[in-house]
């Protein structure tokens, strides 16, 4: 929030905010007298509360909670309550509204809703990331009401589209953020649309270049792909119109951070996608004949154009875990490129659009509701774990996400979906927890197989168990979804904790052998002379026999009661004054320069070298280490950790020679490794540290490790390797 400007014409600005709020109404058809009522007064009241506020741009604060209730109504589909509280939801953490208030005015359903929507104070130590309990406190709420995630989804989509008046390293922060974990849950709740929306905006901001290069390509071919798709359509639309069908023939283009995706994990340039666009076929016909037609449908794609068999993708059968039902089928195109087309109802098109906000308006699909239930009560089962901190729910709740799906069976036919690479024993655990723990193999297709066998899409698994068997730490190892993995770790620690009985039995033993009293105080100093975290884990190394008890004589008894000599622990590495030390709002490494005596160190994960855009994180034990913004592990660190992240800039002055990895893909040919190493020696006199070829049937790929001074130096050599014969692609590793 910032302050108010010095010439504003406060009476415009009242016209503007009152359009904004009809816009609003406008994009909520549906409603009722009463409920425009209860709208119209959700947003006097954030109006007066946010009366004073501004936002980073200049504009009144209110035009934030407007534009979010609009994204709910018209993007979302959702209500009266949903829109009501998404005004309201930031007056409780911002301004001097209460929940109290909130239930006086609106209700307890709005009151439950719009405390989920409430920030947590910033109470926790350096240790903890915040954001993870804010998100971990939204969660809570997913089994209560479903509109608070929807509702923070549409919240963070704003602060997206409005991101640029932050500052830069606000910017990557958020939307390292945003692609860690919102975005991942919208594609979870089917919100297509939002999640990839999240993630280009993410993209624009984190990899800014590659975002601006590809939204270029994509600009310059349109008028190619719109003739081309006018041609292609064609014969489809006039059959279709043949049959009496009532459609609508749409055209997705894909998002650009799904673009970069199958560039690099395919490692093809932007040329060679094939998919950049995919048409959507959309009918509007009766539920009970949303299948028939749409293999009808199919039928006559494929009578015009060769489809791929392997490319074929029935979700309307069974459809995904989030609800999503669609036919997807690949066609031979009359110009040799392959085109995905997409035969939808306009009721599955709303769901893949709108995502479970749909789902209230289809209440026949229940199929679809039954799997989100079961999603739902997966993340309860996290959530009933009370030993599971925020940083760890987020990495169990991160496994729940952003999996690609295979469909198992039952004995009985059954069918069950589980992520992609699920073992036998996340089967096991997906049934009930008891057949889980007591799993000793399976029957995969009437073959038998041991718990680790991962699973493959129209398997059938026949659970065998053993009322002797018992989770161990291998297990761990075993499972993939967050339900198995919770489970097991509970399961062992409750067998730790018998174990840690019979230990606190025979500690208690020796206590009497000794006279020492049995109190809080003793075992602490017990804990701290056999360096254990607490009373269970002393406990259990007892009954384990890995502690020494007759070591207890060395410890000091003053009448039942036991001392140790402070010792002077010498501290790890100045880990202590680096914390205290760095400012992550503040301050800004500037690399080439002392800063405050703290050791800095490049990372060599990613290998910046002067140029890149960088930034610094403060490890545990050593010092800071300055990471690239493209690093694999930048959106890691920036969206968990984000308070342990600072601002770095390179010094203007040149520095000494970086290692940058090279990759060359190309058509092979006699002197290719000649020509590439004369530019290195000859015309850049760059030193190369490594250099190998592979060639498979006349294509080969090179890795070189040069050293050059900055991005400027090594962009210059990447060019001119480009420009030799038969080289198709250079790229830096990320």
């Amino acid at each position: 929030m910032s302050e108010l400007p010095a010439e504003i014409d406060l009476d415009r600005e009242r016209k503007e905010i009152l359009n904004a709020f009809r816009g609003l109404l406008r994009s909520h058809k549906d409603r009722s007298k009463e409920d425009t009522r209860r709208i119209r007064k959700a947003f006097d009241v954030a109006l007066d509360a946010h009366k004073e506020m501004r936002r980073k741009s200049g504009e009144p604060y209110i035009y934030h909670p407007i534009a979010v209730a609009r994204i709910c109504a018209e993007e979302m589909g959702l209500g009266t309550t949903a829109i009501v509280c998404a005004l309201l939801h930031d007056t409780v953490e911002d301004t001097h509204i209460t929940l109290d208030d909130i239930e006086d005015l609106f209700g307890s359903k709005n009151r439950l809703i719009i405390d989920g929507l409430t920030k947590i104070p910033e109470v926790f130590d350096q240790n903890a990331s915040i954001q993870a309990e804010n998100f971990r406190k939204m969660i809570l709420t997913i089994s209560d009401d479903i509109r608070v995630v929807l509702i923070k989804l549409a919240d963070r989509l704003h602060n997206m589209r409005t991101l640029g008046s932050m500052r830069y390293d606000k910017q990557v922060k958020i939307a390292s953020e945003t692609k860690f974990l919102y975005a991942p849950l919208a594609h979870r709740l089917g919100l297509y649309s939002v999640k990839s929306e999240l993630e280009d905006l993410a993209f624009r901001y984190t990899e800014s270049k590659v975002y601006t290069e590809i939204q270029d390509k994509l600009s310059s071919s349109q008028d190619a792909r719109k003739r081309f798709i006018r041609k292609f359509t064609q014969p489809i639309r006039e059959a279709l119109l043949r049959e009496g069908y009532n459609f609508k023939i749409k055209v997705r283009t894909k998002s650009i951070s799904s673009i970069w995706r199958k560039m690099q994990k395919k490692g093809i340039p932007f040329e060679e996608v094939y998919d950049i666009f995919a048409i959507r076929i959309i009918l509007d016909t009766p539920v009970e004949l949303e299948k028939s037609d749409s293999w009808r449908i199919y039928s006559i794609v494929t009578d015009f154009y060769q489809p791929s068999p392997d490319r074929l993708r029935d979700w309307i059968s069974t459809p995904r875990a989030n609800g999503y039902e669609s036919l997807h089928i690949t066609v031979m195109s009359p110009i040799g490129k392959w085109i995905e087309v997409q035969i939808r109802s306009k009721r599955m098109d709303e769901i893949a659009e709108k995502g479970i906000a749909a789902h209230y308006r289809y209440k026949e699909s229940k199929t679809t509701e039954s799997k989100f239930d079961r999603w739902v009560s997966e993340i309860r089962d996290l959530l009933e774990n009370p030993d599971l901190n925020a940083m760890d729910f987020i990495d169990e709740f991160k496994l729940n996400l952003f999996r690609d799906e295979i469909y198992v069976f039952t004995p009985k036919g059954e069918l069950r979906v589980l992520p992609n690479k699920a073992t036998i024993l996340d089967f096991a655990y997906d049934i009930h927890t008891d057949i889980g723990g007591s799993c000793i193999g399976a029957k995969v297709n009437n073959r038998l197989v041991p718990l680790s066998y991962q699973l493959d899409n129209g398997d059938q698994v026949e659970i065998i168990t053993s009322s002797k068997q018992k989770p161990n730490e291998e297990w761990i190892r075993f499972v993939i979804t967050a339900r198995a993995k919770q489970k097991i770790k509970s399961s062992l620690k409750d067998a730790r904790k018998v174990i840690a009985m019979d230990g606190r039995e025979i500690l208690e033993r020796k206590f009497k052998q000794h006279n020492i009293r049995y109190s809080s105080e003793n075992l602490s100093v017990l804990e701290r002379f056999y360096k254990m975290p607490n009373a269970t884990e002393l406990y259990f190394m007892i009954a384990k026999g890995k502690i020494d008890l007759s070591k207890l004589r060395e410890v000091e008894n003053k009448n039942g009661v036991l001392h140790i000599e402070k010792r002077t622990v010498r501290k790890t590495r100045k880990n202590t004054d680096v914390y205290t030390k760095v400012d992550t709002k503040k301050d800004t490494i500037l690399i080439g320069d002392d800063y405050k005596n703290i050791d800095y160190n490049l990372a060599i994960c990613c290998n910046p070298i002067p140029g890149d855009s960088v930034f610094g994180f403060t490890t545990i034990n050593d010092g800071i280490k300055i990471h690239r913004h493209t690093c694999p592990n930048a959106e890691h660190l920036q969206s968990k950790m984000a308070y342990r992240c600072i601002k770095a800039t390179w010094k203007n002055t040149r520095l000494s020679e970086r290692l940058a990895d090279i990759t060359i893909h190309g058509i092979d040919s006699l002197g290719m490794v000649n020509r590439l190493t004369e530019i290195l020696s000859n015309e850049h006199n760059v030193n190369m540290k490594s250099i190998s070829f592979d060639t498979n049937d006349g294509i080969f790929e090179g890795k070189m490790k040069v050293l050059v001074f900055d991005t400027e130096h090594l962009d210059q050599l990447m060019y001119k390797f480009e420009q030799v014969e038969g080289v198709q692609r250079v790229e830096r590793k990320p």
